[in-house]
């Protein structure tokens, strides 16, 4: 308990804030932190003013829902217009516009697409309809594809002949790759996500430091772990450092979680990726083994679609890979809004123009 009195003590941030400017003096510094959960939490606690105003910081490609591209989107709703088809999601997907619809709005039509709190519901969904298929569209990163991946093995051990599974889960590390060998973006370092390397550990950066010399700093999502993050960053480049620090070492294991990974890996393997905005990522993305291609819904149902298409003005793409902030783009806070959006980064409670329109002085 003495520990999350201090955690949360106010003093702790200002005393960490003056260290930092202390640290950074005049110097210009870039960083990007990943997660959209960090995203949320830089905006909602202001930590933006707690630095100098000569340390930036971007909004990284660390929201599965933003990144879900728009074609991934199209086979989710021509798979909700198959008869005997159940499509279940999850509640930030279910917004994230398509080429020309949402899963909401074929939903509002008819088609027959059910919210889920849990991957398991759509096993229970599944049993009480026998005489129809239950398609569960996968999203997210390497913290939620080991639920993922044990909701298979249940289906499997239950014989669940009804159930399957569309793969558009991705990889954090390729598509971090991806954006350092952006000629246009320079970086001095990233703030790593927590929850995410709870599972993965720390080891899956080591090519950031490593090859590209960057710092990098594994934290959380309080105010204080996030100056604590910003600190170690500063302080590498300032030493002249690349370092992989955990400063979130309460929940993240050097080795992170490794019956998880097992899991995943038991019933994953790399494939290429369409991220939004972004492109293909070679060996960034994840689809069933052989072993379970039973349950792939993408070849039990196969799809001939034509090119997804995204909004023309709609800059969610460079924002993902911090090349734009949302007040660049020409549809924020007009046409796109949280209760109209054009882009994923308007649907998603952790997408960066949710949070700047949240957040940024905006009503």
């Amino acid at each position: 308990m003495k520990y999350r009195d201090e955690f949360h003590d106010g003093a702790l941030c200002g005393e960490l804030s003056g260290r930092i400017r202390k640290l950074a003096g005049n110097r210009p510094l870039t960083f990007m932190e990943v997660c959209g959960t960090h995203t949320v939490s830089i905006h909602r606690f202001g930590i933006r003013s707690l630095l100098p105003e000569t340390i930036r910081l971007l909004s990284g490609p660390g929201c599965p829902v933003c990144v879900t591209s728009a074609s991934d989107i199209d086979r989710a709703i021509a798979l909700a217009s198959l008869p005997g088809v159940i499509v279940a999601t999850f509640g930030d997907l279910f917004r994230v516009p398509g080429t020309f619809t949402s899963l909401a709005a074929e939903r509002a039509s008819g088609r027959d697409v059910r919210l889920l709190y849990s991957p398991l519901e759509a096993l229970q969904t599944a049993r009480e309809n026998p005489d129809k298929t239950v398609v569960l569209i996968g999203v997210g990163f390497e913290t939620t594809t080991p639920t993922l991946a044990a909701t298979v093995l249940e289906a499997r051990r239950l014989n669940l002949e009804n159930f399957t599974l569309m793969c558009a889960m991705k990889t954090i590390p390729e598509a971090l790759e991806t954006i350092i060998r952006t000629p246009e973006l320079k970086v001095d370092g990233f703030l790593l996500p927590g929850h995410l390397s709870a599972v993965t550990g720390t080891a899956i950066y080591e090519f950031i430091t490593g090859r590209y010399r960057l710092a990098c700093a594994v934290t959380g999502f309080e105010p204080l772990d996030i100056l604590m993050g910003v600190h170690s960053l500063v302080r590498q480049v300032v030493e002249g450092k690349c370092l992989i620090e955990n400063a979130y070492g309460r929940a993240v294991p050097a080795k992170g979680n490794p019956r998880a990974v097992k899991v995943m890996q038991e019933v994953f393997e790399p494939c290429d990726a369409a991220w939004r905005g972004i492109g293909l990522i070679p060996r960034s993305g994840l689809r069933l083994r052989p072993e379970f291609s039973d349950m792939d819904a993408l070849s039990r149902f196969p799809l001939e679609l034509p090119p997804a298409k995204e909004h023309p003005a709609c800059l969610c793409g460079q924002i993902l890979r911090g090349l734009k902030s949302p007040e660049d783009c020409p549809l924020f806070g007009r046409e796109c809004l949280p209760e109209n959006p054009v882009g994923a980064c308007m649907v998603s409670s952790e997408g960066t123009c949710a949070a700047h329109f949240r957040y940024g002085g905006r009503t």
